[in-house]
């Protein structure tokens, strides 16, 4: 039960690292076409994460 709730955390931290490095990669009119600031880019991938 406690390693399944580790992978489970390890998991949702790649799937946040790898949200950011993606959205990072788009420029701020791709970011603006999908309705994100620069600013909201770790918020984003925090919700994408939790889900």
């Amino acid at each position: 039960m406690f390693i399944s709730y580790i992978l489970a955390k390890v998991q949702a931290y790649f799937r946040y690292r790898e949200t950011v490095r993606e959205l990072s990669l788009l420029s701020d009119r791709e970011l603006t076409d999908l309705g994100i600031g620069r600013f909201q880019i770790d918020s984003v991938a925090r919700q994408s994460a939790a889900a």
